[in-house]
């Protein structure tokens, strides 16, 4: 019964009436934050999870129609909006603006989050950072020319791609989440032994993505790898605590009306061994923007899971996406009693920070926060990790065009 309440109050905290606070002047005036487009994701990736953070505000929203912006401002409680040709410009130069938020397109992330920069804010960015390895390189290194903090929104969320630019993205895997963490906990402890094999999933029932969804349009990028597939990918080099050495095969399933997209992907991999001497760690991705109806008819549910196979047992956790709304954590060891945990929250001493019902995205905010602050995040993803998932990225793509 305890989990059903909580469940339903998780619930409410998040889409129904998201807990605000007083903002406080303690650390300096509130971050004014800005948002690059009217995007959909913006009120459940910031402007939620905003109202609960007592140093955000999100002060202003622009978009290229200034009815758009105005209309969204006004629901949303924001105080400037800008719009028009030059409206994205307009936000960057505003001086009560000090961060911005990236969700435009991916196509769009590298040009905006360079401006951003160049204007002196720092920049939470949604994936993909940029639409290759060199574009996210050149962020991260202007960012820390101008002493500015830009991280990538992962959180965990979507992102396109396209095949002849080899489109990339960089994920997180909701490691700002306590689930995600005490999956690696488990696994670090040695209680299961060393890691011999990492497997995630993720994919969407057909009909979830409508026709026109910016997944599907090849000018804006789009494709399975770069939006459900960067997820996977940055799952299994989290659990593996490295990079991969090969991508040994991948194989891409390819949208009908535009062959250069694709709506599915696999792959398999190498990590470097878990213990001197051992073999190597052997990992799978598999990402499916359209996954087939049961029985033809039957709409399946999301697929969103992880699983590390130790020479000691297995660990699996369900919803390594978006946790807050449901998860759990399943242990079975080889020899021993399977057990099934849940991580809401962080245990205490971990971390002073953190609700039930904090969101990835809220978790998320907390570090962006954080780190602009000077203070030390609980979590932080670096440049280099974000590089690398690019990078990675890019090799998985390049064994799809080769096969």
């Amino acid at each position: 019964m305890a989990s059903v309440t909580g469940f339903f109050k998780r619930i409410h905290a998040l889409f129904i009436d998201p807990p605000a606070v007083s903002k406080t002047t303690d650390n300096g005036p509130p971050l004014k934050i800005g948002i690059l487009g009217a995007a959909n994701i913006a009120p459940n990736a910031l402007i939620y999870p905003a109202r609960s953070h007592p140093e955000v505000e999100v002060y202003g929203v622009a978009a290229r129609d200034i009815g758009k912006a105005e209309k969204f401002a006004k629901k949303y409680g924001i105080k400037k909006w800008y719009g028009g040709q030059d409206g994205y410009q307009e936000l960057l130069n505003d001086p009560a603006i000090n961060a911005v938020y990236n969700p435009l397109p991916n196509g769009l992330h590298y040009e905006w989050t360079m401006k951003a920069l160049a204007a002196g804010k720092h920049v939470l960015l949604e994936k993909p950072s940029g639409d290759t390895a060199e574009e996210s390189r050149l962020m991260f290194e202007l960012a820390d020319h101008k002493g500015l903090v830009l991280l990538e929104a992962f959180h965990y969320r979507r992102v396109p791609c396209q095949f002849s630019k080899l489109r990339t993205a960089s994920t997180h895997v909701a490691r700002f989440h306590p689930a995600i963490q005490r999956v690696k906990e488990i696994i670090d402890s040695g209680e299961l032994g060393s890691i011999k094999e990492v497997h995630a999933s993720l994919g969407f029932p057909k009909g979830f993505i409508p026709d026109g969804d910016i997944r599907l349009n090849y000018s804006l990028g789009g494709g399975a790898l770069m939006d459900a597939g960067c997820y996977t990918l940055n799952c299994v080099r989290y659990l593996a605590s490295g990079n991969p050495t090969a991508v040994t095969s991948a194989t891409a399933l390819r949208y009908p009306k535009d062959p250069r997209i694709d709506t599915a992907t696999s792959a398999d991999l190498l990590f470097p061994p878990s213990t001197p001497n051992g073999p190597p760690v052997r990992a799978s991705i598999k990402c499916d923007l359209f996954l087939p109806n049961w029985f033809w008819f039957i709409p399946r549910p999301p697929v969103v899971s992880a699983r590390v196979v130790c020479d000691q047992g297995t660990v699996e956790v369900l919803n390594y996406v978006m946790p807050v709304i449901y998860h759990y954590i399943t242990v079975t060891p080889n020899a021993g009693k399977k057990r099934t945990e849940k991580a809401y929250a962080f245990p205490s001493g971990k971390s002073e920070k953190g609700e039930s019902w904090w969101s990835t995205y809220r978790y998320q905010l907390e570090a962006f926060v954080d780190k602009v602050r000077g203070r030390t995040p609980q979590t932080w993803v670096s440049s280099e990790d974000s590089i690398a998932n690019m990078l990675w990225i890019e090799k998985i793509y390049e064994e799809v065009r080769e096969s």
